[in-house]
C-alpha cells in the first residue's frame, strides 16, 4: 500500500542570477512500512526534501500525497493538523522542551491535539526505549542518546503515517548512534512504522531497506538494500 507519493517536486530559492534549485523535479513513492534512507552530501537538497515531506516548508511546484491526501492543497490550519497527526519528526539536536520530563515530552503532541494519551502505549514505548528509570527526568539530566530516545518516543506517540528522521545520529557517539539505529529498525519491524531517514553517511543508510541518493537536487539512484 502506497503511503507517500511525490510528483515532480521542485524548490527554488532566489531569482535570476541568484536562483538556486534545491530540488529539481523529484519523483518517488514509498510503501507503508518501508524504511527508506535518503543520502546525499551537504547541499544536495535532502534536508529541503524532508522538510517538504513533513509539511514544514512549501514546494515551489509539484505534489506531495500522504495517504492519498494532497498535502499542499491544505490551508495553514489543516496543514498544522497534518504535521501534528501524520508526521513524527526526529531532529539531530532532539528539540525537547527543557522544563518537561521524559513522559511529558513524549506525550506533548497528543496533548497539543487535545487528546488523552494512551497510557498503555506510552508505557510500552518507555520500556521499548529503555527509559523506565528516566521517566521523571528533565532533558538536561539525560545523555545525548537518552534524549534522542525520548524524541523517537515523541515521534511515535501519534502512530504517524511518516516518521521523518533528519541526521538522527549526527550528534551522538558511535555507541549511541548504533543504539538509535537499532531502535529505528525495531519501530519499523515491531510497529510497521514507515521511516524516511536523511543521512550523509552511506554506512548508516545500509540499515534501511532502500536507499535513495540525491545530488544537486535530483535523484541519481534508487535501490533496494541487499
Amino acid at each position: 500500500m502506497e503511503i507517500l507519493k511525490v510528483e515532480n517536486l521542485c524548490k527554488t530559492y532566489g531569482k535570476g542570477d541568484t536562483e538556486v534549485k534545491a530540488l529539481d523535479h523529484i519523483s518517488f513513492s514509498v510503501e507503508k512500512g518501508e524504511f527508506v534512507a535518503i543520502v546525499g552530501a551537504s547541499g544536495s537538497g535532502k534536508s529541503t526534501l524532508l522538510h517538504i515531506l513533513g509539511g514544514v516548508d512549501r514546494p515551489t511546484s509539484g505534489k506531495v500525497y500522504v495517504g492519498g491526501e494532497d498535502v499542499y492543497q491544505l490551508n495553514e490550519t489543516h496543514l498544522a493538523i497534518f504535521r501534528r497527526r501524520q508526521v513524527g519528526l526526529i531532529y539531530q539536536f532532539y528539540n525537547l522542551i527543557p522544563i518537561l520530563n521524559v513522559a511529558e515530552n513524549m506525550t506533548l503532541p497528543i496533548l497539543l491535539d487535545n487528546k488523552k494519551p494512551d497510557e498503555r502505549y506510552l508505557n510500552e514505548l518507555i520500556e521499548t526505549l529503555g527509559l523506565q528509570n528516566r521517566v521523571k527526568h528533565l532533558p538536561n539530566e539525560l545523555s545525548g542518546g537518552q534524549q534522542q530516545r525520548v524524541s523517537i518516543g515523541r515521534a511515535l506517540m501519534n502512530h504517524p503515517a511518516l516518521l521523518l528522521a533528519d541526521e538522527p545520529t549526527g550528534n551522538l557517539d558511535s555507541k549511541s548512534s548504533k543504539e538509535i539505529i537499532e531502535l529505528l529498525k525495531l519501530s519499523n519491524e515491531k510497529y510497521k512504522q514507515t521511516i524516511i531517514m536523511i543521512t550523509h553517511d552511506h554506512e548508516l543508510a545500509l540499515n534501511a531497506g532502500r536507499i535513495i541518493t540525491i545530488e544537486d537536487g535530483k535523484i541519481i539512484s534508487d535501490e533496494l538494500v541487499k
